[in-house]
């Protein structure tokens, strides 16, 4: 099968879980035998090719359009970087005479339905997050507004949908509409064998950041404030008044990193509190390794990838009970704690911390999840299935004038109101 991915992140330019979801996904698929061809943002700060063969995969990094725009202009710098992504896939389309078009997130929608109108290729969207969701069901301003009818744009122009979880399959049609037959679950997942540290080089890694009797807590992830590391910092006091010495590792940027800093301070906690900034894949994965429990404590989260990467470096893992992590933890997997409850939180740090029994069961426990559920060979196959029934489906539809124009849905569904604060 000959595919072509769309996503404004990709190695080495990775901001979250996206980027590597799309580049571990692409390589598989290479490595099964597909031809997989992936667009994405230029790097005018890196030695990163504009074209060339990654790991049996071509990337193609489109540069930016002039007059530069700059990403905080977040709309304009879309609308631009699409345009580029656009005239890229259009020509690749035409190279290599390509199966299914597959879009990654909102931000690269119009390229993807610019693509598909032009070509009648099949589009798949994988909807990693919704910006509904991002912000628990509010939308506060214009951007959160458009961002959201952008997505439901991007699912109404697809012939299939994916979700990382069951909890995002079910808010995608709840909060865009969707037909209940219109979306596949395939989750995130990991290369096992890229987990598998040395001891020896883990150890010795620990010992530079902490003493024998210091315990690590560990959260990597984008700083965001849907993410709930405030939350940590909040119950970090009562974990250290009933362990003893713990230091609290912050691993990633965001934009709520000031805020986060801001909090460390008031809390007098700048002993105890360690940001490390954005992490290469093998640091990152030695520290989840050196880390006695890795907190993925988000308020809103589709899927949790740092907890199946936490799982897959024989880490203990605790996380708020909610969306996607709910689903990976169940069953005995990991621990959970009522999110935005810094009390509950510090009660179950402390269990794990201080049970070394009940710590080794949980890392039993999820790498035998990891295996069964969250394997990159497994989703691929999935991920494949999905697009050979959307193949199917398009050419079913071929030549068919029945499906509502979009002016009149968009006219009937109250839930693209633009003055409308929460999706109906």
């Amino acid at each position: 099968m000959r595919v072509l991915m769309l996503s404004w992140e990709y190695p080495p330019r990775v901001v979250g879980g996206l980027g590597r979801h799309v580049a571990a996904l692409s390589r598989t698929l290479a490595a099964e035998g597909h031809e997989v061809h992936v667009i994405t943002r230029g790097m005018a700060d890196s030695d990163a090719p504009a074209d060339e063969w990654l790991e049996g995969v071509h990337v193609v990094r489109v540069p930016e359009a002039p007059p530069v725009i700059p990403f905080d202009d977040l709309i304009p710098w879309v609308l631009a970087f699409n345009n580029r992504v656009q005239a890229a896939a259009a020509r690749l389309v035409q190279e290599h005479d390509i199966d299914v078009v597959h879009a990654h997130d909102w931000l690269v929608a119009y390229a993807a339905a610019g693509i598909k109108d032009a070509f009648g290729i099949p589009l798949v969207a994988t909807i990693h997050a919704t910006e509904y969701g991002r912000h628990q069901g509010y939308l506060p301003g214009p951007m959160n507004k458009l961002i959201h009818q952008v997505e439901w744009w991007l699912t109404y122009e697809a012939r299939r949908v994916i979700t990382c979880s069951k909890y995002m399959r079910q808010q995608c049609r709840d909060i865009f509409l969707l037909p209940s037959d219109k979306v596949d679950v395939v989750p995130n997942a990991v290369a096992v064998r890229d987990f598998a540290l040395p001891a020896d080089e883990v150890a010795a890694f620990r010992r530079t950041l902490v003493g024998p009797r210091t315990k690590m807590v560990l959260f990597a992830g984008r700083l965001e404030y849907e993410k709930g590391i405030q939350t940590v910092l909040e119950a970090l006091e009562q974990v250290r008044a009933e362990v003893g010495p713990v230091k609290f590792f912050i691993a990633g940027t965001g934009t709520y990193s000031d805020e986060l800093r801001r909090k460390v301070r008031e809390l007098k906690l700048r002993n105890h509190v360690r940001f490390t900034g954005f992490l290469e894949d093998h640091d990152l994965r030695l520290l989840y390794a050196a880390a006695d429990v890795a907190v993925a404590p988000s308020i809103y989260e589709p899927f949790g990838l740092v907890a199946v990467e936490a799982m897959a470096c024989g880490t203990p893992v605790v996380v708020g009970d909610t969306g996607g992590l709910r689903e990976i933890v169940s069953g005995g997997h990991g621990m959970a704690f009522r999110p935005q409850d810094a009390e509950h939180l510090a009660e179950v740090l402390v269990e794990v911390l201080r049970d070394d029994v009940l710590a080794a069961e949980l890392v039993a426990r999820g790498r035998r999840r990891i295996a069964q559920r969250y394997d990159w060979a497994t989703v691929a196959v999935d991920t494949v299935d999905v697009y050979e029934r959307a193949i199917v489906e398009e050419a079913e539809l071929a030549g068919r004038d029945d499906r509502p124009p979009l002016r009149a849905i968009l006219h009937e569904a109250p839930i693209l109101e633009l003055g409308s604060s929460r999706p109906a």
